[in-house]
């Protein structure tokens, strides 16, 4: 996990040196009150297997856990924004899942991450860490509290069914494109399983293939098409994973401004994409997000966020640019 991505805001520091970083975060929390600029200088300008080294040197310099130790200094949402930073990124999604399945009001909650597994390079090994952290099996946990076509979808997804290649079969994807329409624009009522079928399974280039031709057959969009069919976690679903096809940023882009958008700001949504894709592709996140809204990623931050919280996600954002 050391090298994520390569358009990301936040890279691997030269001239690294944990042992000084861990006494750096040390006298942070020295005293009375915490430093939380230095907090936010140390690990922000660190990249994810760097972060590890610090933890492994604060624990052998100190003989205490700097995850706890942070817990026991911050609050609110620069906790945790600070202590997703110390963990792996699969680490990380397994720690959102669980804390969003502890008690039955938090569905919601549960089904906006999984809205986010098509679009994670970690999607495929994180029903491995999720039992190694927590000993349950993660799909147990999501058949618990989901039902129906919408659940299969998210075992799909969770199960590392997808083909990985880049293989485009022209045939398969003409029939696949028909069977699509056919089982819903094509119909009354709709087949969820083919859609199912298709969307969870082809691989990214044979997928863009198939929207085109489908298309050329409905002469519609397919995300037109599946907003006509289908509705609520379904339909959102669907929706994720056809976007994450087309346009990964963008779609992180759009969660993002959703997240700020109106009264209030959404803080689990925001927290999550800015820890989780800083390393990955934040540039391009940046990018998509000023051409859709016509204002930067920077400033829809500084104006719906305060204090120190506002000064982490400023810094993982990277700049006005």
């Amino acid at each position: 996990f050391a090298q994520m991505g390569t358009r990301g805001t936040v890279t691997a520091a030269s001239g690294f040196n944990p042992e000084a970083d861990a006494q750096k975060l040390r006298a942070a929390m020295k005293g009375a009150g915490t430093d939380e600029k230095a907090i936010i200088q140390v690990l922000v300008h660190r990249s994810i297997a760097q972060r590890q080294f610090i933890k492994e040197a604060f624990k052998q310099l100190f003989g205490k856990d700097l995850a706890d130790e942070l817990r026991s200094e911050l609050s609110g949402n620069f906790e945790k924004v600070v202590l997703g930073l110390l963990m792996l990124l699969p680490v990380y999604d397994a720690y959102e899942l669980k804390n969003a399945v502890k008690v039955s009001a938090q569905c919601n909650e549960r089904i906006n991450l999984l809205r986010h597994a098509p679009c994670s390079p970690l999607s495929a090994i994180l029903p491995s860490f999720y039992f190694l952290v927590y000993g349950r099996s993660l799909e147990d946990d999501i058949c618990g509290d989901t039902s129906g076509m919408f659940q299969r979808v998210l075992v799909s997804l969770l199960t590392a069914g997808r083909d990985e290649s880049s293989v485009v079969n022209e045939v398969q994807a003409m029939k696949d494109a028909k069977d699509i329409f056919e089982a819903g624009e094509g119909r009354w009522g709709t087949d969820e399983a083919a859609f199912l079928t298709v969307l969870c399974v082809r691989n990214r280039k044979h997928l863009l293939r198939v929207f085109e031709a489908y298309k050329s057959i409905s002469g519609r969009d397919i995300e037109d098409s599946i907003k006509r069919e289908m509705s609520g976690n379904l339909e959102d679903i669907f929706l994720a994973i056809v976007q994450c096809i087309k346009n990964k940023p963008a779609f992180f882009a759009e969660q993002l401004y959703k997240s700020m958008k109106g009264m209030g700001t959404t803080d689990s949504i925001l927290i999550r994409i800015m820890v989780s894709r800083a390393e990955i592709d934040m540039i391009d996140i940046k990018m998509e997000f000023a051409k859709k809204y016509g204002k930067t990623l920077h400033s829809f931050i500084k104006g719906d966020t305060s204090g120190d919280y506002r000064a982490i996600l400023l810094e993982l954002c990277g700049g006005e640019k």
